[in-house]
C-alpha cells in the first residue's frame, strides 16, 4: 500500500474508534510495526495527529477544557456501559467517593436506593445533587473554590477536608491512563484535589472510557500503583491494556450494547 493510502487509512480509524494502536495497524494494513512507527511521525510532525506510547490518539481541536455538560455527549454510550459495570464494586454499608466528571457522574446516576445503605464523598456539585435526586441523604460534599470546566470544588479547603476523611473505594475520572506517566489532567489544582481523594480510600477504580488510554495530561494525579481497578469500554487499546495490567491493576472491560 502506497503511504498516502496508509495516511488515510491511518486517520480515518483513528477519526473511527477515537485511538489507534501500532500493533493493530500493522496488522490491519500489512505492514511492519516499524512502517507504522514512521507514519505516525510523520502525521505527528505535520500534527494531524498526536503519538502517545503505543499508537496515537487525535490532535486537540481546542486548548480549552470542555465544560462538563459538553462532556457528558462525549461516549455517552461507552460511559454507560463504564458505569454499569462499576457498579459491583459498591456493597451495602460502604462510604464511596466519586471525583467530578462525565463518567463517575454516571455511576451516581445509576446508584438507586435499592442498593442499601450507603455514604458518599464528592468534590463534584453536579453529582451531590444527581444523588440527592436519587434519595440519597448521606453525602458529603468537600467544600472549596468552583471550577466550571468541570464543575469541580477544588483547593485549600477541599483538600483539608479530604485530609480528615475515608472511603471505601472510590470512583476516580480522569484525562488520561498512561502506563507510565499514570493518572492525568490538565487542571493543576484538580489534580492535588483528585489526589486527596486517592490517598483517602481503600480502593481506587478509575473509570475512563477508551479515549482516555495513552493520553497524558498536563498535571499528574496519581502513579498507576495507586490504582487497584480500571474500568474502560470494549473499544480500547488491547496493547494498552496489558501494559496497565503489568503495572498490577485489575481491568474490567465493559462491553457496549451489552
Amino acid at each position: 500500500m502506497l503511504r498516502e493510502r496508509r495516511h488515510q487509512a491511518i486517520l480515518e480509524e483513528l477519526e473511527r474508534a477515537g485511538s489507534v494502536s501500532v500493533a493493530a495497524l500493522s496488522r490491519g494494513l500489512g505492514v511492519s510495526d516499524m512502517t507504522v512507527r514512521r507514519d505516525l511521525e510523520e502525521l505527528s510532525a505535520r500534527n494531524m495527529l498526536r503519538k502517545v506510547h503505543g499508537g496515537a490518539v487525535p490532535v486537540p481541536k481546542t486548548a480549552v477544557e470542555p465544560h462538563f455538560v459538553q462532556k457528558q455527549k462525549l461516549h455517552r454510550v461507552e460511559k454507560r456501559a463504564i458505569a454499569q459495570a462499576a457498579l459491583e464494586f459498591v456493597n451495602d454499608g460502604d462510604t464511596v467517593a466519586f471525583s467530578a466528571g462525565t463518567t463517575t457522574w454516571q455511576i451516581a446516576e445509576a446508584l438507586k436506593r435499592d442498593r442499601g445503605s450507603l455514604t458518599f464523598i464528592t468534590n463534584s456539585t453536579n453529582i451531590a445533587l444527581t444523588l440527592q435526586e436519587n434519595g440519597w441523604e448521606q453525602i458529603v460534599l468537600t467544600g472549596g473554590m468552583f471550577r466550571t470546566p468541570s464543575d469541580a470544588l477544588v483547593g485549600p479547603f477541599a483538600d483539608r477536608t479530604l485530609r480528615t476523611l475515608n472511603a471505601d473505594v472510590l470512583f476516580l475520572g480522569v484525562h488520561g491512563v498512561h502506563p507510565e506517566a499514570g493518572l492525568t489532567t490538565p487542571n493543576v489544582a484538580e489534580a492535588e484535589t483528585d489526589g486527596r481523594l486517592v490517598e483517602a480510600a481503600q480502593k481506587v477504580v478509575v473509570v475512563a472510557d477508551h479515549s482516555k488510554l495513552g493520553v497524558v495530561a498536563l498535571a499528574k494525579i496519581a502513579p498507576l500503583s495507586k490504582v487497584d481497578v480500571l474500568v474502560t469500554d470494549d473499544g480500547s487499546d488491547g496493547e494498552t491494556l496489558r501494559e496497565v495490567e503489568l503495572a498490577g491493576v485489575r481491568v474490567l472491560v465493559a462491553e457496549v450494547g451489552a
